[in-house]
């Protein structure tokens, strides 16, 4: 079931199965994606790293996101693009740089107990009803209940992962530098160019993230590029040197170093293995 509005505007729900996955591998690389689970245990192969998506459980990824559909059994989808929902909540913590799409080189999951797996099943129930509706109100009905799903998936996300109440200045700092690394990450490497975007010293934003989350401001930006390179990797057949200066290094032999250095193997046997990477190699 889905919703195309008149200036690109997508909502897609759907049960995804081995009759759809082939659709479902085709629109995930535009649109950002929730995947919920209310039947058995399964695996989700997400950029090449297999994640255990168990009942009840819901995860949440980004247009950046690479999913296998070949793998996926059966799972209940929400897809939507930046225009449907993105742009009058793009400051907002449930927005599309909000807690649940915050990075892209992580997925975030939570895990729905009794009362919060009947909410968002009663949620489905009424995305469904409203995608029958054909009236001019339908898009805008549609980005209410997504908005009532996603606040209620932040809170459980935040209380889950015990998430600090953060003063809502600092909180913006952080989505923005994250976005920003988003925007950037392809010619920028280091925290005091984003400090200067921002206007702010680069020691700041380092204390500003050692006090509320777990990474540092060039862990964020480091794994970005990472992540990026094994796409390329993976998913093209792009040279290494093109690669390398598509992501913003200078020469073969220093994105080589990096990349080894936080994957543990060189690009070439990493594109050679598909991905893999042998334990003993790290």
């Amino acid at each position: 079931m889905e919703f195309k509005g008149r200036n690109g505007e997508f909502f897609w729900l759907t049960k995804i199965d081995n009759t759809v996955a082939e659709n479902f591998g085709q629109k995930n690389e535009s649109y950002l994606n929730i995947l919920w689970n209310p039947f058995n245990d399964t695996n989700v192969t997400v950029d090449n790293v297999v994640y255990s998506l168990k009942k009840n459980e819901i995860m949440f990824l980004t247009e950046l996101h690479a999913i296998e559909s070949s793998t996926i059994e059966v799972l209940n989808s929400i897809q939507f693009n930046r225009q449907f929902y993105c742009l009058d909540n793009h400051d907002s913590e449930i927005g599309c740089k909000g807690i649940l799409f915050f990075g892209t080189s992580q997925v975030p999951t939570i895990f729905l107990n009794e009362e919060n797996d009947a909410a968002i099943a009663l949620l489905w129930k009424v995305f469904q009803n409203e995608l029958k509706a054909s009236d001019e109100l339908q898009g805008e009905m549609l980005q209410m209940l997504l908005k009532r799903f996603l606040i209620l998936c932040t809170r459980i996300f935040k209380e889950q992962n015990k998430v600090r109440h953060v003063e809502e200045t600092k909180m913006d700092i952080i989505r923005n530098f994250s976005f920003l690394v988003e925007v950037h990450y392809k010619s920028k490497h280091t925290v005091a160019e984003y400090a200067a975007l921002m206007n702010k010293p680069a020691k700041s934003l380092t204390n500003l993230f050692s006090s509320h989350i777990s990474k540092t401001p060039l862990q964020i930006i480091q794994e970005r590029i990472v992540l990026e390179a094994k796409r390329m990797l993976l998913n093209t057949e792009i040279t290494i040197k093109e690669i390398t200066f598509e992501l913003g290094f200078e020469d073969m032999p220093s994105f080589s170093r990096f990349f080894k250095n936080k994957i543990g193997i060189s690009p070439k046997g990493y594109r050679d293995n598909n991905g893999v990477v042998n334990p003993i190699e790290k």
